[in-house]
């Protein structure tokens, strides 16, 4: 009995250009926008030629998977899915983690849009609208507790992501100095500050 090679099953346009993405955004983490369509189409099981026909070239489908690798949605569900119920400061922590996790499966790409795109009002628009929607997500963990913080939880949560960011892009601040940050200390200056001991009293004695 001779082997004989499976077929594929046929799939609709928008499965298909969906499943293309979904194998291009691992890749394009690791190889950058060097990633080739040979390699794109070994990921996804599917001819190299089959790209073509859902793609016009091979920057429209980066392009499509660098927008699908900045949707904020799964990580706003995510927020949304940690609760109130919990208290703050370990309600922040489940948030930093979340959200450091997904900045530093992206960190490889924040030079992407650029080399790709060049200066992209839609996708810049995308970018603007993502950081709104997790801060939004953020604001929203930290509204029950409003009365406890001289901030908004809008301005608290624009703080906790710009923290969250010095943490994962060593470019940000002095030589990448904070990556050492873990998930609760980030929460920790924040709520806390940076203080780790009180000041000293003042001494009322009067000089001798």
């Amino acid at each position: 009995m001779t082997n004989r090679r499976r077929r594929v099953p046929a799939m609709a346009p928008e499965d298909r250009r969906a499943a293309l993405i979904a194998a291009t955004i691992p890749l394009l983490r690791e190889y950058g926008t060097a990633v080739s369509t040979r390699q794109i189409a070994e990921a996804a099981g599917v001819a190299e030629g089959t790209i073509f026909g859902v793609f016009p070239d091979k920057a429209s489908l980066l392009r499509a998977a660098l927008m699908s690798a900045f949707d904020p949605q799964r990580a706003v569900d995510a927020l949304a899915a940690i609760g109130t119920h919990v208290e703050l400061r370990a309600r922040l922590v489940k948030a930093v983690t979340l959200m450091r996790k997904g900045m530093q499966a992206n960190a490889n790409l924040v030079g992407a849009p650029g080399k790709l795109m060049g200066d992209d009002a839609e996708f810049h628009e995308h970018m603007v609208k993502s950081r709104h929607s997790i801060a939004g997500g953020l604001a929203a963990l930290i509204e029950p507790d409003r009365d406890r913080l001289r901030r908004s939880p809008e301005a608290t949560a624009q703080l906790l992501l710009m923290l969250v960011a010095v943490s994962v892009h060593r470019g940000f601040g002095h030589g990448g100095e904070f990556g050492d940050m873990d998930d609760e200390e980030i929460v920790s200056v924040l709520l806390d500050g940076l203080l780790v001991r009180p000041s000293p009293t003042p001494s009322t004695e009067s000089p001798s």
